[in-house]
């Protein structure tokens, strides 16, 4: 989860759904509750563990810690040096897990058809949005934090490319590589403040509209697609926090036009070769863990 929330355009929430870990993260989250509190002012710390399922999130939290320190450099340098190949391999492993989410929509109908479309149109909209501007300080910093964690346990909607869409990706990479602390600290803050709030939605519609939640979110991430097509045309630019031009609106292209309008050599075999294995990739984990992991909770 921790190495596709880096990712503008894959989400970590993809990664828990097809893992099967989703519904208990969902659960975990809402668990931080007033009952939780009451527990904590009791001093009832072991209560209060079991009550969050804490061992879970504990290990959770940790390896997606380890992810985002250990590989936001190398998800930094294969942006800006090798993005083609890159996209191509995560737009094969979101490809496949729309697959897998739309296998598991049963019954379907015009209500559930209806919400994949909205998924599609909603991340579609999302995908081709302009960047805005919200570098106003600490409190931009909150704001991001806040929006983007809510797209983070989305599938489909990834954490980072919201970032983009708010013009803080660089800023919060950049915090995240050079260790500023306060940038840090207060990026976590809004993040908890908008699980909480976001976590608690969606566990309801979950358990209240399961078909049609899942239809949505399924949409999502067949709109997502869009987000990480290996070839795109930059219609808009911005500046980064380094400097440096960033795109802000892009849009994709066929591999011939992305040729003629970058220069740039678009590896058509290596990108099916990558595409494919995010393919095979998302089969052994939803093959191996993910099936299994759904049976032992319906079980």
């Amino acid at each position: 989860m921790g190495a596709a929330d880096i990712v503008p355009g894959v989400s970590g929430g993809t990664i828990a759904f097809i893992t099967g870990i989703y519904d208990t993260l969902l659960g975990s989250i809402r668990a931080f509750d007033l009952e939780c509190l009451r527990l904590l002012l009791r001093l009832d710390i072991r209560g209060a563990w079991a009550h969050v399922n804490g061992t879970f999130l504990l290990c959770l939290l940790a390896g997606i810690a380890t992810s985002v320190v250990s590989l936001a450099r190398l998800i930094a340098w294969l942006l800006e040096h090798h993005p083609v190949p890159l996209w191509a391999f995560f737009f094969g492993l979101i490809l496949a897990s729309a697959l897998v989410l739309l296998r598991q929509v049963r019954g379907w109908t015009a209500t559930r058809a209806a919400c994949l479309l909205v998924g599609v149109a909603t991340a579609t909209a999302i995908a081709l949005a302009p960047a805005l501007n919200l570098h106003f300080g600490l409190p931009g910093v909150f704001i991001a934090g806040f929006l983007a964690i809510c797209a983070m346990i989305l599938p489909g909607i990834s954490g980072s490319f919201i970032l983009v869409l708010l013009g803080m990706y660089g800023t919060i990479i950049g915090a995240l590589k050079g260790l500023d602390l306060a940038v840090i600290a207060v990026f976590a803050v809004g993040a908890a403040a908008g699980l909480l709030c976001f976590s608690r939605l969606l566990y309801w519609l979950m358990h209240r509209f399961h078909e049609p939640t899942m239809a949505m979110l399924t949409g999502f991430l067949f709109g997502s697609l869009l987000v990480v097509w290996p070839w795109k045309q930059v219609l808009v630019w911005t500046t980064g926090s380094d400097g440096h031009p960033r795109p802000a609106q892009q849009v994709p292209v066929l591999p011939g036009e992305f040729h003629t309008l970058t220069g740039q050599d678009p590896l058509v075999p290596l990108c099916v070769v990558l595409a494919l294995g995010g393919l095979a990739l998302v089969w052994l984990i939803d093959h191996r863990w993910g099936g299994a992991t759904r049976e032992a909770r319906t079980g």
